[in-house]
């Protein structure tokens, strides 16, 4: 796939996808995938297929959705579908949503909706990241100790 068949690449390193603008920013915790504008059942795909790109190895993803002002029902369905890739590549993830997101998810997500990985802000999202990482590392720890 080209980045022709994925939106327009701006001279600034984000993606244009019919009315939602994509940037990521690689951070030591995560991938921080910004994505701005609008979303409905016009460019849904092609923002699905953008952020399809962001889930490799074993990096989480942060998807801030904090600047979306418009999110219709049928772009839904983009969560199921990248909760399932993140599942699959074993990624952990986490959804910074703006309130027209919250709007729509409590709308029309129903059950969905709450099991999404909801966080309040991208720095909330990191440090619940690390947090993670930590509980991890104690829970090793006992276990290299009995190896050594």
């Amino acid at each position: 796939m080209t980045v022709a068949n994925i939106g327009t690449r701006q001279g600034n390193c984000t993606f244009d996808c019919g009315g939602a603008q994509i940037r990521a920013h690689c951070r030591h915790l995560a991938t921080v995938v910004t994505v701005r504008g609008e979303i409905g059942a016009g460019n849904v795909e092609r923002v699905g297929e953008h952020l399809r790109h962001f889930v490799v190895g074993e990096n989480p993803v942060v998807l801030d959705m904090s600047d979306v002002h418009h999110f219709a029902a049928p772009a839904i369905s983009l969560f199921a579908i990248f909760d399932e890739q993140c599942r699959a590549a074993g990624v952990e993830w986490m959804l910074v949503a703006s309130p027209a997101l919250i709007d729509a998810l409590s709308d029309y997500g129903g059950d969905d909706a709450a099991r999404l990985p909801i966080t309040g802000s991208v720095h909330q999202a990191l440090r619940d990241l690390a947090e993670a990482i930590a509980g991890r590392r104690q829970l090793m720890l006992p276990l290299v100790r009995q190896t050594a």
